[in-house]
């Protein structure tokens, strides 16, 4: 985009991997060279670091982050008094940063998301005497990560424990649905999960980060999941009136899951489409582990009765 704000030709030609009509202007461009040469080397670069607040040195930000992030608004407030759309920058909207928190509102969610889900494991133990894995915990861990801080590294992680959940959810499905009664069908199909997820972060990582294959993939295993729970669900209504908690879970994640096809700038710079969507998640959390505890002691005092019978 060119000083009197029009945007340029630049804008529209393909630019590099998770390139941006934003990071593509050639005033953003300019502005980030500029700033780099001014304040990225030698003295400058001293000065920098000597100034910058330790919190955010731990985290990670570089003079380099800082000059993107400065250079970024610059080329915002121009689209936004030249009349143009906000633009997208690396394939992210604009986010206004709070202390090192790179999209506040996510990490926010993401954060109350693993305290709900740590809050009920808790209650879960104390009320179950069997423990669950921790996969939802260390997935919300790393979702709080990569939403304060957007690297290479936080982005694969968050995408891949993202994915462990998914399949985890299948698996206890499969274990609840199919019963213990067949470990061996049961030890197949985990078997066949954990060669689908080596597969899939080996694809990922070795061969190519494509972002439609990993919503594809998530997708289509968030259907089966869809479709397997609330199959099990209304065949088990009439005797365990429990499981309209399992069902709704799984309907309301998959509603909140369109949230992800809206496409807006942030409200405020802090609360976007996908803040609302892990927001959203945070009661569901609470309604799951309750519908754990329900169906696990179901479970004792069945298991219990039969043993007697025995």
């Amino acid at each position: 985009m060119s000083p009197s704000t029009t945007p340029s030709p630049a804008s529209t030609v393909a630019g590099p991997a998770r390139g941006s009509q934003g990071d593509r202007e050639p005033l953003y461009r300019e502005c980030l060279g500029r700033c780099e040469r001014q304040n990225c080397s030698g003295a400058a670069l001293r000065h920098f670091r000597a100034r910058q607040p330790l919190y955010m040195g731990l985290t990670g930000w570089t003079c380099r982050d800082d000059c993107k992030y400065e250079c970024m608004w610059l080329t915002v407030r121009l689209y936004v008094q030249g009349g143009h759309r906000v633009p997208q920058f690396h394939g992210k909207w604009p986010f206004s940063r709070f202390l090192f928190f790179q999209e506040p509102a996510s990490a926010f969610a993401s954060f109350l998301n693993g305290l709900a889900s740590f809050v009920m494991l808790l209650r879960y133990k104390a009320a179950v005497p069997p423990g669950l894995p921790h996969v939802s915990l260390n997935a919300w861990f790393w979702s709080t990560v990569f939403h304060t801080r957007d690297t290479a590294v936080t982005e694969k992680l968050d995408y891949f424990c993202a994915s462990a959940v998914i399949l985890h959810s299948v698996y206890l499905c499969c274990v609840r649905t199919l019963g213990l009664q067949r470990p061996a069908l049961i030890s197949i199909f985990r078997a066949f999960l954990l060669l689908f997820l080596a597969c899939h972060i080996s694809y990922l990582t070795l061969v190519r980060f494509d972002y439609g294959y990993n919503m594809a993939a998530n997708a289509a295993i968030g259907l089966l999941n869809l479709a397997w729970w609330l199959r099990w669900c209304l065949r088990n209504r009439p005797r365990l009136p429990h499981v309209w908690k399992c069902a709704a879970v799984v309907l309301l994640l998959q509603a909140l899951a369109l949230l992800e096809l809206l496409d807006f700038p942030p409200l405020f710079w802090v609360l976007d489409a996908h803040a609302l969507w892990h927001i959203g998640t945070i009661p569901l959390n609470v309604l799951f582990y309750s519908f754990l505890v329900d169906d696990s002691l179901y479970l004792l005092k069945a298991n219990s009765d039969l043993f007697k019978a025995d």
